[in-house]
């Protein structure tokens, strides 16, 4: 990923709170056919490893199954909020139109697991992380033992200890405070929540907190 150092975020802690936030991402791999992408919710585990691991699931079906059987190297794409930047917002005009927006490269060797207690065991946490905080009616536990046991035998799961963590913030950083005030005010009067997002993300930044 290009990225310019003004842009470039290596605040491990960090990354890993928008990896979470931004849960998700995008498995990519390289196969004999060629590229093979799936989009999937991770589980992250920071403190496994130098940099954490990435856990996920995915169907048996999927062709991408066959990289991982392979050992094929990975890359996980985690895509933060995004929104075009005008320059008519800027005091300085002399430039020209961009886009801003928030990535996360994640690399390494991903481990298929095929064992159905494995296997279970993820999807017990990802329905804790995602399903169990919205206080539903349905309960993974449960579910007839029947079915369970049909659905593991149709996906498989994926750890993938991380290698390298790349983030990249491309939210105005190389302009003045004025510029970005004027980028804040303009797209919190956009009516998307990624222009708001974006905007809060800008007014985090330490020079702005402190202005």
């Amino acid at each position: 990923m290009y990225t310019p150092p003004a842009y470039a975020e290596t605040d491990a802690r960090l990354l890993h709170a928008r990896m979470r936030e931004w849960s998700f991402a995008t498995l990519v791999t390289q196969g004999a056919d060629g590229p093979n992408a799936t989009h999937l919710p991770f589980l992250l585990d920071a403190d496994v490893g130098p940099h954490g691991m990435l856990t996920t699931h995915l169907a048996r079906a999927n062709p991408q199954v066959r990289d991982l059987q392979l050992g094929a190297p990975a890359l996980v794409i985690f895509q933060g909020p995004h929104a075009f930047i005008s320059p008519s917002w800027y005091e300085n005009r002399a430039t020209f139109p961009t886009w801003n927006y928030t990535a996360i490269h994640v690399r390494g060797t991903p481990t298929l697991v095929e064992d159905a207690q494995a296997i279970h065991a993820v999807l017990q946490r990802t329905v804790a992380q995602y399903d169990t905080p919205l206080g539903g009616e349905w309960a993974f536990g449960a579910m007839p033992e029947t079915l369970v046991a049909s659905r593991m035998k149709a996906i498989v799961a994926v750890t993938l200890p991380i290698a390298s963590l790349e983030g990249k913030m491309k939210l105005n950083q190389d302009k003045s405070v004025a510029d970005r005030l004027g980028v804040i005010a303009a797209l919190e009067r956009q009516d998307d929540p990624q222009s708001h997002a974006v905007a809060r993300l800008i007014r985090q930044q330490p020079d702005l907190t402190t202005s």
